[in-house]
């Protein structure tokens, strides 16, 4: 059955369609969403009628659920390409700019927006009804970001769902879990790409955050170690950590100086894998993927009373 709200949908021409999405009160919308299956939401979307005012509509009253501080440090052009399967089925960008946000009419400042993000539509609509995670579905393939990595996440932080105090996206509030599934969906080339780019700072600086959190203390109790990571597959130099665990506990620094008992080297995209349970230390050092330099019994030793989210 049609949750009552979207059921004029059903039959809406073009602009009855416009003046629902326009007038429709916003938490009312994303809860009927919400208790809409995907094959009812599908089949509304569907509609041509439906479709071409759906996204726009969405698009203009953002900036009714934005933080208005955060939203007048923010500039740039947001692309959304939204497809169904392989078919890119539309386009739309908004520009923030001054704490305003514009739909682009102009096709070739769409083309040139700053970061382009990629989904179903299926998926844009669960994701702006909040029963998605943008960083999750980035994480795990379902999106894809092209460009001004910082743009996208700043954009991220401003909105929050209709019905919901929280931003839409807050890398800091993540379930580690739910993380790990994510990273377990994703192919190699995507966790390779993902890591690559523009978020691979943010999502390093989240692990290392969350490390200590994750010391086994009552086997850590009587270990004393220094261990570093050396991550590769970056546009740069390596990324450079130090772990020092000591009386059950861990902190961690980006120093690269003093005492080392051993430092694991590997690309970014397989410490991701390490650090949310889909590659054990001692299969990555079999398998190639990660290397130890210094004393490869402390490196493992170290790994053993980490007790990673594997989701």
């Amino acid at each position: 059955m049609t949750p009552t709200l979207l059921e004029p949908l059903r039959t809406a021409d073009r602009a009855t369609a416009d003046r629902f999405f326009a007038d429709a009160p916003a938490e009312a919308l994303v809860a009927a969403v919400t208790a809409s299956d995907d094959d009812l939401l599908l089949e509304l979307i569907g509609r041509e009628e439906v479709r071409a005012a759906a996204v726009p509509g969405i698009l203009r009253r953002l900036e009714e659920y934005a933080d208005a501080d955060r939203l007048a440090e923010v500039s740039g052009t947001v692309r959304f390409d939204l497809r169904r399967g392989s078919r890119l089925l539309e386009s739309h960008a908004i520009r923030l700019d001054r704490g305003a946000v514009d739909l682009v009419a102009d096709r070739d400042a769409a083309e040139a927006a700053d970061v382009v993000l990629t989904t179903s539509l299926l998926r844009f609509v669960r994701l702006v009804s909040g029963e998605r995670n943008a960083a999750l579905e980035y994480l795990g393939g379902g999106l894809d970001v092209e460009g001004d990595a910082l743009l996208a996440l700043a954009v991220g932080g401003i909105f929050r769902v209709p019905g919901h105090a929280e931003a839409a996206v807050d890398p800091t509030a993540l379930d580690p879990d739910e993380v790990a599934r994510a990273v377990g969906e994703a192919s190699t080339d995507h966790l390779r790409r993902v890591m690559a780019g523009g978020f691979r700072p943010v999502v390093l600086e989240e692990v290392f955050r969350r490390l200590p959190s994750f010391v086994d203390e009552r086997r850590a109790a009587n270990l004393d170690l220094v261990v570093g990571f050396r991550l590769g597959g970056g546009p740069g130099e390596p990324d450079r950590y130090v772990v020092t665990l000591r009386d059950g506990a861990a902190a961690v620094t980006d120093e690269d100086e003093g005492r080392r008992d051993a430092t694991i080297v590997c690309d970014a995209h397989d410490f991701l894998r390490l650090a949310t349970g889909h590659l054990g230390a001692v299969a990555g050092v079999m398998r190639g993927r990660l290397g130890v330099k210094g004393d490869k019994a402390k490196a493992l030793q170290f790994a053993s009373v980490i007790r990673f989210p594997t989701g």
